[in-house]
Parts: C-alpha cells; structure tokens; sequence
C-alpha cells in the first residue's frame, strides 16, 4: 500500500509539474514567494480592524504564535524526523523535473511549511470569525490551496507534503488558536458588545 501511495504521489506530481508554461512557471514562483503576499496581509489587517474593531487586536497577535507553531512544527519536528527528500533533491526524479529560475528549495521536504502556514490561518480564520468574515475565510482557503499548488507545480513539494500538513497541522493548529481567541473576547471584550 505504502509503493502505491509514494508512486501516485510521483505520479501526480510529475503531471502537474510537467504541465507548465512561461505564465504559469512565473505566477507559481510568485504564489510560492516569502514577499508576495505582504500588500493581502496587510489588505487583511486593514479589514480585520475594520470589521472586528478592537477585538482585532489579539486575533492579529494570536496569528503571530498561530504561524510560529505550524512553521515550526512543519520545519523543527516534521522534516528532522522523516528527512524525507524533496523531489527536487531526489535521486532519479530531480532530473525529470521543471524548474522555475533553478529554485529547487531546502534538502528535505516533508512536511510543507507554506501548506502548514497558509491552511492553519484558512482554519484559524474559519473557527474564529466565519461568521463575521465569510467571504474572506472562502477566500483564504483557496489562497492556501493555490499556495500549496504551487509548491508542486514548482517541484518543491510531493502531494502529499501538502496535503499532510493540513490534516496533522493546521487543522488542528487552527482550531486551537482560535478556541484560546474566543476565550479572550469572551473574558475581555463580551462587555463591549
């Protein structure tokens, strides 16, 4: 079971990285960027204030240890403990791959910090303030998605490097963040309202 799942882990991702073209190879590398997103977060920032007010404070700060957790569980216990290559750093893979600007990442890849990043804020947003910001809640699980995507299309990422991190992290992650937030606007702010 264990050959079947690491061959269509291959499988798919030699198919999505081999579907490429100059658009795609730069909008990739741009989605997977350390820079790229920083006018949404602060786009996000902006709207959190606006629409949660004060409350945006700790929301805004608890993101900070939200990514410290998920970032450092997908790159301090996830990847020491399984030294699982990237694909491209993998004896006979890496040369059957593309890859955009030569980027070819960090030795080992299991599990994918963006993944665990991007999908533990989806989730934290999702199990703090669907209610209040359901559009962008939508909006940043498929933020999360393309993020992931583009690690595999870029050949930095198995499948599974993605999708891992989202059952093992980030839900997880994301729910307990978000129970300690409401915790704090129960015990704080419920006067406010």
């Amino acid at each position: 079971m264990l050959e079947f799942l690491e061959e269509l882990d291959r499988k798919i991702l030699i198919f999505v990285n081999g579907h490429h073209n100059s658009f795609f190879d730069g909008f990739m590398y741009w989605c997977s960027g350390q820079y790229s997103w920083v006018p949404f977060y602060v786009l996000l920032v902006i709207i959190l204030a606006f629409k949660l007010k004060w409350k945006a404070v700790p929301f805004v700060l608890l993101v900070a240890l939200l990514l410290t957790i998920s970032d450092q569980m997908a790159s301090s216990v996830f990847k020491p403990i399984f030294h699982r290559f990237r694909p491209s750093h993998e004896p006979g893979l890496e040369n059957l791959l593309h890859y955009v600007n030569n980027y070819r990442g960090g030795m080992y890849g299991f599990v994918s910090s963006h993944a665990a990043n991007t999908f533990s804020l989806a989730f934290y947003f999702f199990f703090a303030v669907r209610s209040q910001l359901p559009k962008i809640t939508v909006l940043l699980f498929f933020w999360a998605a393309l993020v992931a995507y583009s690690r595999v299309y870029l050949g930095v990422h198995y499948p599974s490097d993605v999708i891992v991190p989202i059952v093992c992290i980030a839900i997880l992650n994301g729910f307990i963040i978000a129970k300690l937030y409401l915790f704090i606007i129960k015990k704080y702010f419920s006067k406010q309202d």
